[in-house]
């Protein structure tokens, strides 16, 4: 009866186990593990630290890549010391441990190979959510399967099934394992294009010569155009004729135009703005009720940030076709203003240059342009006054350069030449009518009680 290869396996490493020679390959495993963790310190520690700038805009998201690439470094660098150990000991000792041995090392590689490129795709601010950690999990999984089949010689067994059973797609049978390779090439291919995507959008974000609009449509474009080639490629790869793609991209373009028109327009719009620059990240804009900084400019929607923390997702379309106010623009300098009332007996003359004397030394306001006082109109109550200034940092907020701004003219106001108007509603008309009521409701009761005291 013909062994099984793992039962052929298992006995080969029994084997080995009663020669002195394992023990040459256990040394040279160790050894090989030292070395290639070492030099991978080495590496992190000496060549990719630096590359860490105090002054970078995202030091956070840079120093998680290298974290994340350091740690696949290891098992790469451990990999051909293996198989450079393999070569030397195979003339003189039997090298099943070592059989063993690199596979596990190449699906650790390839593991954190892949944990790597997802979380530079899917968590590039160093945040790692539940589903990449799903992802990790199944993918580690379907490597160890692979390993353990590999080692236990079963890849022929499981490339003959997959090859021999076809399943019906139209007018074709396609076999499972051209069904796994194109996924298999698709996933691969798709994941290379976003981390390289990822990469590009980095490098452009620290580009200082280009305006931020363009650098953020320049990483959309390009992220786009990547993922189309890499499909293709793939496609390609597996032998599917690219022609097939013209029916699924006439539907696309009915589905655009009878249920996807918002969409599409959002996508449109987004890429108007990036490219127009008419808004930036961090600008301070207005939105018909909704106020805050521009943090996130998407291809489909817009991030507005509230003073108050709240964050409003504005669809594209919306900052395209209606009025949007843009407070830097062209420059950050807003002008605030304020209103008070002071008596008419007050001496404008002397108030008004003192006001905007005063009003410099507020933090926030600027000395250039200036502060402007004027005599605003005449009301019931006295002169109403406006001051008004401005101030070069909107992101901040409004009402606590206001409230400064108002605590320095009440200090103004606090000295005896300057009053508040306090303002006198003549009551006596109103205090009068009530008493003439009251007084007939008082006589028209007594004659009503005489007159019914009098009758029969």
């Amino acid at each position: 009866m013909k062994a099984l290869p793992i039962t052929s396996l298992l006995a080969d490493l029994i084997d080995d186990a009663r020669e002195p020679a394992v023990a040459w390959q256990i040394a040279a495993i160790l050894l090989c593990v030292a070395v290639g963790w070492g030099a991978a310190r080495w590496l992190r520690q000496r060549l990719l630290k630096p590359a860490v700038q105090p002054n970078m805009v995202q030091p956070g998201m840079v120093q998680f890549g290298i974290d994340s690439l350091a740690r696949v470094l290891a098992p790469l660098l451990t990999l051909p010391l293996l198989a450079g150990a393999r070569f030397a000991l195979a003339h003189t000792h039997h090298v099943n441990v070592l059989r063993v041995a690199i596979p596990v090392c190449a699906s650790l590689a390839l593991i954190r190979l892949g944990f790597f490129l997802l979380r530079r795709v899917f968590a590039r601010k160093g945040q790692i959510g539940a589903t990449i950690l799903t992802f990790e999990k199944i993918f580690a999984l379907l490597v160890w399967l692979g390993v353990t089949l590999y080692i236990a010689g079963l890849w022929p067994q499981l490339l003959d099934f997959l090859n021999t059973n076809t399943v019906p797609l139209g007018r074709h049978d396609v076999t499972l394992a051209a069904i796994l390779q194109a996924g298999a090439s698709v996933a691969v291919f798709l994941m290379l294009a976003l981390w390289a995507g990822a990469a590009l959008e980095e490098r452009l974000m620290h580009v200082e010569g280009l305006h931020s609009s363009l650098r953020v449509a320049m990483a959309r474009m390009s992220r786009a155009v990547l993922i189309i080639v890499a499909v293709l490629v793939s496609l390609s790869l597996v032998g599917i004729d690219l022609t097939v793609l013209s029916v699924f991209g006439g539907a696309l373009g009915v589905g655009l135009g009878l249920g996807l028109q918002k969409i599409a327009s959002n996508y449109v719009s987004g890429f108007v703005i990036l490219l127009e620059r008419s808004l930036a990240i961090g600008d301070m804009i207005a939105v018909d009720k909704y106020y805050g900084k521009v943090t996130q400019i998407n291809t489909r929607y817009t991030v507005v940030q509230g003073l108050d923390g709240i964050e409003t997702v504005l669809p594209n379309e919306m900052l395209v076709s209606g009025a949007v106010q843009n407070y830097s623009l062209s420059a950050p300098t807003v002008r605030l203003a304020t209103h008070v009332t002071v008596t008419y007996d007050s001496d404008l003359a002397s108030l008004l240059p003192l006001m905007e004397q005063m009003v410099l030394g507020v933090p926030r306001v600027l000395a250039d342009p200036a502060p402007g006082a004027m005599l605003s109109k005449f009301t019931t109550d006295g002169f109403e006054l406006e001051l008004g200034f401005w101030i070069a940092d909107p992101e901040n907020g409004k009402g606590g350069v206001i409230s400064d701004v108002n605590k320095k003219i009440w200090e103004i106001l606090q000295s005896e030449q300057f009053k508040l108007p306090f303002p006198v509603r003549d009551t006596r008309f109103l205090d009068a009518r009530i008493a003439s009521v009251l007084a007939g409701m008082s006589n028209g009761g007594m004659v009503g009680g005489t007159g019914g005291a009098g009758n029969p």
